[in-house]
């Protein structure tokens, strides 16, 4: 089950990855599958609004962030219940013995050093796993408060249904991504603890005593790659949030002129879609507190930044054809490179 988990998400990656770079490649053979993905990224105001087959409201980016915040809290509960179970928080001694392998990290792509016994390795997995697990749920929740509260959608505003699936399917594997190869024994753990529930009932199960030591403590013992993650991480978040708002009142402003403005402000300044650029730089902090180790989440960060590379271009496409003042000197998604 471990091995066909994480190869299936794997592959997903890499066939979404390739299939993108295969569209952008500068050759006419390729201008009716280019033109195909084009039509499934496009949505919003670079949508065509005469265009509505096989398209629906982009204000039902609703329905993929409810089911990402659904989905994520459950991972993120039956994986921290699993890991103060499975995985508690090591003795004094333990602890003062390994201080140098918690400075690092464990181990991991970023240091040469092993960990000097297999269950703190096992246990700081798992509690990575919690960590990522936890910034996911912080970042679909913002998301999920921007769909509703910052975003005002046009009406006419669509978007491919293809691109509606795939949102759905992304966030389902994202946070899957970053517990993937503890799934089989999470399932288990909490496949047990129901069937458990079931047949001893409830007033035969023993009283769960809630420690906070033993469901916080751990995320001490973590390395420096998860802090200094969860800062890179931070760093996008704040940006992106700024971004979505200056997008927010651009189209408050627009459904009341009729009329679309050319955004200003934060890294508006540098590029031309800002907000995809802070999203690179959500998953590369999820990357980096991941510790490097970890295939599928660099297949998915390879995926992203393809993914939003080949729509920022087009949405910069859109603004040079819009706007005859448009800055020039702003790159489409990361700056002074693309």
């Amino acid at each position: 089950m471990e091995v066909g988990l994480v190869q299936l998400l794997r592959a997903v990656w890499i066939a979404g990855t390739l299939s993108i770079i295969i569209a952008s490649l500068p050759t006419s053979r390729l201008s009716s599958f280019r033109a195909a993905m084009l039509g499934f990224a496009k949505r919003g105001k670079i949508m065509n609004s005469s265009s509505n087959k096989f398209t629906v409201p982009q204000r039902c980016f609703l329905h993929f962030y409810s089911v990402a915040v659904v989905w994520t809290t459950f991972l993120v509960v039956t994986t921290w219940i699993y890991a103060s179970r499975m995985a508690p928080i090591a003795s004094a001694p333990f602890i003062f013995s390994t201080i140098t392998s918690y400075l690092i990290g464990g181990s991991h792509i970023f240091s040469s050093h092993e960990s000097p016994s297999t269950q703190f390795q096992h246990s700081y997995v798992v509690w990575r796993a919690v960590f990522l697990l936890l910034l996911m749920e912080v970042q679909v929740l913002r998301r999920l408060f921007e769909t509703i509260y910052v975003f005002s959608y046009s009406p006419s505003a669509r978007m491919h249904i293809f691109g509606y699936l795939t949102g759905f399917f992304f966030y389902t594997a994202v946070p899957l991504s970053m517990c993937c190869d503890l799934a089989p024994g999470i399932y288990k753990f909490t496949a047990n603890q129901v069937t458990d529930f079931i047949v001893k009932s409830k007033n035969q199960m023993p009283a769960v005593e809630f420690a906070f030591s033993r469901f916080v403590g751990p995320f001490v013992n973590l390395g420096w790659p998860q802090w200094l993650g969860a800062a890179i991480f931070f760093w996008g978040w704040m940006h992106q949030c700024r971004c979505h708002a200056i997008l927010g009142l651009i189209r408050a402003h627009s459904k009341q002129l009729d009329k679309y403005a050319i955004p200003h402000g934060d890294w508006f300044e540098i590029v031309s879609s800002p907000h995809y650029f802070s999203e690179i730089v959500i998953y590369a902090g999820l990357l980096v507190a991941s510790g490097g180790a970890n295939l599928t989440i660099w297949l998915l960060f390879c995926f992203v930044v393809a993914n939003l590379a080949f729509a920022a271009a087009e949405t910069q496409r859109w603004y040079f054809q819009k706007f005859e003042d448009y800055p020039r000197s702003r790159f489409a998604i990361i700056p002074f490179i693309f």
